[in-house]
């Protein structure tokens, strides 16, 4: 039997095509799926064949300042990469900033925001190149 494990997390953003044009950008995931979703709203699925993140917005990006009712936003969403400086290259080159880098055990890793404020920590258990 297969162990448990996230297939996908969905996200609420002010809009879907720009966020899924920076995360493609940034780790080269793919397009699984668009459409429309609950209340009118629309969705992009954007990942890999194993696993997702769902980009989600009501009509005309309402939602994307909204709290609900089961608390407050996650605190980051974490994405393990092979090659923490080609990713974070790719960072800058969209025009967002790195923050909080960490080189401890058991990993490397820094921080972005995206536009809407939502937390990627980025992390690479691979030894650093040149060292």
């Amino acid at each position: 039997m297969t162990s448990p494990f996230i297939e996908h997390v969905n996200l609420t953003v002010s809009d879907p095509d720009r966020t899924a044009g920076i995360l493609s950008a940034i780790f080269g995931w793919h397009e699984r799926w668009r459409g429309p979703a609950r209340d009118g709203g629309r969705t992009i699925h954007l990942g890999s064949e194993a696993a997702y993140v769902a980009l989600y917005t009501g009509p005309d990006g309402e939602d994307a300042d909204g709290r609900y009712p089961k608390g407050a936003p996650l605190n980051h969403v974490g994405v393990q990469v092979d090659d923490l400086d080609t990713i974070e290259m790719r960072v800058k080159a969209v025009g967002l900033t790195p923050f909080n880098h960490g080189d401890y055990e058991p990993g490397r890793r820094f921080y972005f925001l995206d536009p809407d404020g939502i937390e990627y920590e980025v992390v690479s258990y691979a030894e650093p190149r040149g060292r």
